[in-house]
């Protein structure tokens, strides 16, 4: 739809817009413009300019250390690259069935992780956009401000996160970056006051759940340019899915399916992931742009995530989320929904089958069990795949002889998400900013789509504060025409 926003024609003859940093998002991206002499749009592209190298530096290590070692990719979403990581190496240690205490262990330690995640994006980097609006004043659009002027809905958005983190302590011994699972299994049982400490507040957790999913719902159907024309394309759709249909966010097959809902491929054993997935590079973003081998460069482009997971899936498996799951297909009409904000809504559905989820298993008895690891045959390579927050993630080592690690392939959720925040990114363009002179609030509109992704820029930390901004405008010649700056206070200047 926004083909002619991916390459211009004559680019040196055209302005050049920088939007550098894009805000509260997790790592370091920006966003450039071309433009031409009545501002009309003739480019938008997101560009990754952060380089890590995990991939290359992990490297000549014993594989025993990945599931440690990779989580440092991250502070908000440790526990994802943590367990990607983990169901690899037991692939390499020859198990490909945990022990039930073990696996349950594992998927709590997730649930608590999504539960966290979720809640921190929505509550800390989306709600100033969504309550006051896209063109409020910087100064006044951040989660200070809803603490002030909501604050019974920021309250419960801390603890929410705050119990999301509770899970991952009780399992892994650490909030951030703990060490629970180990090739085979998990190395530390559940103790029953454990269990007890996280049943007191699940009642509310869920309660509070339920609230998040309304409040979103009605958010988003109040508003027509949330629906009808921000950051809406067509896309296609990938995920895990559950051997019998339902929403899965620790393992399954993966599911493919185009814009109108048709199935691309189904139940593929993720390990077969390079049969089905490219990953292209372009000279403008470190980050790679992934796509279905069968539909080709230009057509196989995906997106993955909470929109994703419940446009693709059959049913949610637990109660509640399944009945809010139904309410937003009934919105789509029984098609897959594509507006790009509508990830914050399928974000707070999944948040609340999370909290299910987890109340379900702390009421299971194989949980404090102690049977914890497996062993099996040595193998040369593994892949693990997981539902982390944003999207499907993947880990693929090889290993030599002598244990040590000699290739390494991720693809994080946010590189899987690449092309859609690209597409996300023209479709504002075009949309909010064609023609109009420069406002910090325009440009918030671009931050918006992006943020809606929820993108791991470098898979590093939440940008939860104002970061710095410089903008300029300059003309085909490089003379400045238009300069605005934003200070990390939020203050702005001309």
């Amino acid at each position: 739809m926004y083909e002619h926003l991916e390459t211009a024609a004559n680019p040196e003859q055209l302005k050049r817009v920088a939007i550098d940093p894009v805000t509260r998002v997790e790592g370091h991206g920006k966003v450039t413009l071309l433009l031409d002499e009545a501002n009309h749009v003739k480019q938008a592209r997101l560009h990754i300019v952060e380089f890590r190298g995990f991939e290359r530096f992990i490297q000549g290590r014993p594989y025993w250390e990945l599931p440690v070692l990779v989580q440092r990719l991250c502070g908000i979403c440790p526990v994802s690259h943590h367990l990607a990581a983990a169901k690899a190496v037991d692939q390499i240690v020859g198990v490909d069935q945990l022990t039930p205490t073990a696996e349950k262990l594992r998927r709590l330690m997730h649930y608590g992780q999504t539960l966290q995640s979720h809640a921190l994006h929505f509550f800390h980097l989306s709600t100033p956009d969504l309550l006051f609006g896209f063109e409020d004043a910087a100064a006044h659009r951040n989660i200070v401000s809803v603490l002030q002027e909501y604050p019974e809905t920021g309250l419960k958005g801390v603890k929410l996160r705050k119990y999301g983190q509770e899970v991952i302590r009780v399992v892994s011994g650490k909030r951030v970056h703990g060490s629970a699972a180990i090739p085979g299994g998990m190395n530390k049982a559940l103790t029953k006051e454990d269990r007890d400490y996280l049943k007191k507040d699940i009642g509310d957790i869920i309660a509070w759940s339920q609230e998040v999913v309304e409040l979103i719902r009605k958010l988003f159907l109040s508003n027509a340019e949330y629906h009808q024309h921000f950051g809406a394309f067509p896309s296609n759709f990938l995920g895990l899915i559950r051997g019998d249909g339902a929403l899965e966010l620790y393992h399954g097959g993966l599911r493919a399916r185009d814009s109108t809902g048709k199935t691309l491929f189904d139940h593929v054993d993720y390990r077969n992931y390079t049969d089905y997935l490219r990953e292209e590079v372009r000279s403008w973003s470190y980050m790679k742009f992934p796509y279905i081998v069968d539909l080709g460069r230009d057509n196989g482009w995906y997106r993955v995530g909470p929109l994703a997971r419940v446009n693709n899936c059959d049913y949610i498996s637990t109660p509640l989320a399944e009945a809010a799951r139904k309410a937003f297909l009934e919105y789509g009409g029984g098609q897959p929904v594509q507006a790009s904000l509508a990830f914050h809504w399928t974000r707070m559905i999944e948040l609340l089958h999370c909290a299910e989820a987890i109340r379900d298993l702390l009421k299971d008895k194989d949980l404090l069990g102690k049977d914890l690891v497996v062993k099996g045959e040595r193998r040369p390579e593994g892949v693990g795949v997981i539902e982390a927050p944003r999207g499907t993630l993947f880990h693929h080592y090889k290993v030599d002889e002598n244990d040590i690690v000699t290739q390494a392939n991720l693809i994080v959720s946010t590189t899987n998400n690449n092309q859609a925040m690209n597409e996300a990114v023209r479709a504002v363009a075009a949309r909010y900013l064609d023609g109009k002179e420069l406002t910090e609030g325009l440009l918030n509109h671009l931050e918006v789509a992006i943020r809606a992704y929820d993108p791991c820029l470098s898979c590093a930390t939440h940008a939860l504060g104002k970061m710095p901004l410089e903008l300029e405008l300059v003309d085909a010649e490089g003379a400045l025409v238009d300069r605005m700056t934003r200070s990390s206070r939020g203050e702005i200047a001309r």
